[in-house]
């Protein structure tokens, strides 16, 4: 599987790294059964994907729709080039990348048969207005796929104040700087305010246990407690939490994937229609 870094130049809640690349395609190919067994389009049919970032999704996309064309976009140039050089590693050739703001896209109103967008709402401190960009450029009876999740799901065993403290402080940032970490049980209405029509959402859980340690690495481990460790600075300097519980939280989170441990997080798809 390709990985990469590069210097990024947008601010971004979780953070630019190498390690945050590493994640996000980590997370991406845990997950690709559970979230993607139904993100099929028609031959011939071009999706836009909105808010692409290194191309971990884009990727899973063009391989499972190879007569699909795709037009991937991000406002990062730095990572539409990873996304691109990914694209090139596995000789993807149904999608070319633009740097575009998707707030403001440059292609003619009806453009496109599908808009697909994953992991990027949580991140826009206006969503319905993101929305109504992004069915815009959609044709009439074209669909719109929308994939978040939601902090408030994460559910656990062994439980722990701490861990759910540190995830605390990951929501905050991310309220502070303009998302919102639990944005996934909030689809439907934003859908509807949006204008689309019949928006439909289906809830993905992951639960990952001991009948499942390709969960409990790749999710638990790799995914949502990297996550969360990531904020740890940023914690810690805004006096969000004292280092020492927050590193227990963390423990904690890794003591849920060892022997008698289970964690469960909701995941919503949405589909509507312009």
């Amino acid at each position: 599987m390709w990985k990469g870094c590069a210097g990024m130049d947008v601010d971004y809640t979780h953070g630019y790294s190498c390690q945050e690349t590493d994640r996000l395609h980590d997370q991406a190919s845990v997950l690709t059964d559970l979230l993607h067994f139904d993100t099929l389009f028609p031959s011939g049919h071009l999706v836009l994907e909105a808010g692409c970032g290194v191309g971990s999704q884009t990727r899973i996309l063009s391989r499972r729709n190879p007569n699909t064309r795709f037009v991937a976009v991000d406002i990062s140039r730095a990572s539409v080039d990873q996304a691109q050089q990914c694209a090139r590693s596995l000789d993807l050739k149904n999608v070319r990348f633009q740097v575009q703001d998707i707030n403001s896209l440059s292609f003619r109103s009806r453009s496109f048969d599908h808009v697909f967008i994953c992991f990027v709402l949580e991140h826009m401190a206006d969503p319905v207005k993101t929305l109504v960009e992004l069915r815009r450029v959609l044709k009439d009876g074209g669909t719109l796929t929308a994939i978040e999740g939601d902090h408030g799901s994460a559910f656990f065993h062994p439980d722990s104040d701490a861990a759910r403290k540190a995830i605390g402080c990951k929501v905050r940032i991310q309220a502070e700087a303009g998302g919102n970490a639990d944005i996934g049980r909030q689809l439907y209405p934003l859908m509807v305010k949006a204008g689309f029509r019949d928006p439909f959402v289906t809830p993905r859980m992951v639960h990952a246990n001991g009948g499942r340690p390709d969960l409990l690495e790749g999710f638990t481990l790799k995914t949502f407690t990297a996550m969360i460790e990531g904020v740890k600075d940023r914690a810690v300097s805004g006096n969000l939490i004292d280092e020492k519980l927050f590193d227990q939280g963390i423990r904690d989170l890794i003591r849920t994937t060892e022997p008698g441990g289970t964690f469960c997080y909701t995941f919503f798809k949405a589909q509507a229609i312009r």
